[in-house]
């Protein structure tokens, strides 16, 4: 039989990971990238003697591929990838690709926020007892880790981009912290397109398999009543009583309770802040006590947690300023979980690109606790529009480095200045890590 040819379209972290694992396995494979690769990816391709071009997608050696992986950010509207599901050509995600060379026992985690701080603390809480790798959205790629460290579990943070081309993926663990409406740009603008999508981490999962959920997200719930799963349920719940799964009880302890067995935790020493860090810390401890964790390792581990970078990350105090780094907030729902932390008054920097955002769930804290706006993107027109007479002062400024010192001038001793832009970052920056960093460097250069 002739070698199957993998095309890999995106020369990213995923598509040069999934590039080595298939060479080594085999195939015949080509990387094509519309945009640049990046040198350092550059020089493994070559290193590796795997076939690459980019700024240009050649039909002729993508159209006879047996199978195709695209990243995560090539949307199916592309006219490219519309050929090659019309030619019946089987197109598949990283995870999808690299999961069937593991035996891994694997615990996926999606959701619209809150995936990043889940997934890196659970990988936290299981790295002191078990062998475990961390990847999907974050840090090395799966398929990579699959060939270089061949880890025993691995903790994913997937996308529902990532969930949208699976087939036969199906983690043992699956956890879905929350669905608010995000990327709907990708989805007709159809909320119950993403719904759907990113309940495909459970779609092959059978009762020996675990989905961990929020029970208090009624999108959640609603979709679960209507389209039942085969997995074992265990919610978790600020409210509730949970019989199987974790809740808050009276006391303010988390308590998680499977098979009989219960843990229980104390939060009043979590070090991460906020409501939100609650329900993060429930899903990850449950996935740890399913794993037999010790409760110990689990509650020291929640204590020493120091959180993830760009996600109400405290950068400086400056004349007794709280400069605090949100740039990972890239929808609405993440931006209210960080303005119902916030408990001074607070400078907020908002704006990049808006994915048809909805800024009503807000307006009670920008009310309540901002007291000027600081717009920053290449469009602010709807931001203008819609907070401009909530606050006394609302600028634009398209510059990280201005946008921060028109913050200084605005705070006063006791303040918080947030940068939480509920939006995209592509309009000015990288990514969000980009602006990130822009916004510490520029806070740093007070």
């Amino acid at each position: 039989m002739a070698e199957q040819r993998l095309v890999i379209l995106g020369g990213g972290e995923s598509g040069v990971g999934t590039a080595l694992l298939a060479k080594t396995k085999g195939f015949d494979v080509f990387v094509s990238d519309k945009g640049k690769i990046k040198e350092n990816y550059k020089q493994v391709l070559v290193q590796n003697d795997i076939e690459w071009e980019d700024e240009n997608h050649s039909e002729e050696k993508i159209l006879n591929a047996n199978i195709v992986m695209k990243s995560p950010g090539i949307p199916d509207k592309a006219p490219l990838v519309k050929q090659i599901r019309e030619k019946g050509i089987k197109v598949v995600s990283e995870i999808e690709f690299a999961a069937q060379y593991t035996n891994a026992t694997i615990i996926g985690i999606t959701g619209s926020n809150g995936k990043t701080t889940t997934a890196t603390l659970a990988h936290h809480i299981l790295k002191e007892e078990l062998n475990v790798g961390l990847a999907g959205n974050i840090g090395d790629s799966f398929a990579k880790q699959v060939l270089e460290e061949d880890f025993d579990n691995y903790v994913l943070e997937i996308s529902s981009f990532q969930l949208d081309d699976i087939i036969d993926f199906k983690p043992k663990i699956a956890v879905i912290t929350n669905i608010t409406p995000d990327h709907l740009d990708r989805y007709d603008y159809k909320f119950e397109n993403y719904i759907a999508s990113k309940f495909r981490i459970a779609k092959n999962q059978s009762k020996d398999d675990y989905l961990i959920y929020d029970a208090d997200d009624e999108v959640i719930v609603d979709y679960l009543k209507k389209n039942p799963v085969q997995s074992t349920l265990l919610p978790f719940s600020l409210v509730k009583t949970i019989e199987n799964g974790a809740y808050l009880d009276k006391e303010n302890n988390i308590k998680i309770t499977i098979d009989n067995t219960q843990i229980i935790m104390p939060t009043n020493k979590i070090a991460l802040e906020g409501k939100h860090n609650v329900k993060n810390a429930m899903a990850a401890s449950t996935v740890a006590h399913l794993l037999k964790i010790r409760k110990q390792t689990i509650r020291e581990s929640l204590e020493n947690f120091q959180g993830v970078e760009h996600r109400l990350e405290q950068v400086l105090k400056i004349n007794k300023v709280q400069y605090i780094n949100d740039s990972k907030a890239t929808n609405v729902n993440a931006t209210y979980f960080a303005l119902e932390s916030m408990s001074a008054p607070t400078v907020w920097i908002v704006g990049g690109v808006d994915k048809g955002n909805n800024y009503q769930e807000l307006f009670q804290f920008v009310n309540e606790k901002v007291k000027a706006i600081i717009c920053l993107g290449a469009e602010n027109e709807t931001l203008m529009s819609t907070f401009g007479n909530m606050v006394d002062v609302i600028v634009e400024t398209q510059f990280m480095s201005e946008a921060v010192k028109i913050a200084y001038k605005l705070a006063e001793s006791g303040d918080n200045v947030l940068l939480s832009p509920a939006c995209a970052s592509f309009d000015l920056f990288e990514n969000y890590e980009d602006r990130g960093r822009q916004f510490k460097n520029a806070v740093r250069n007070l």
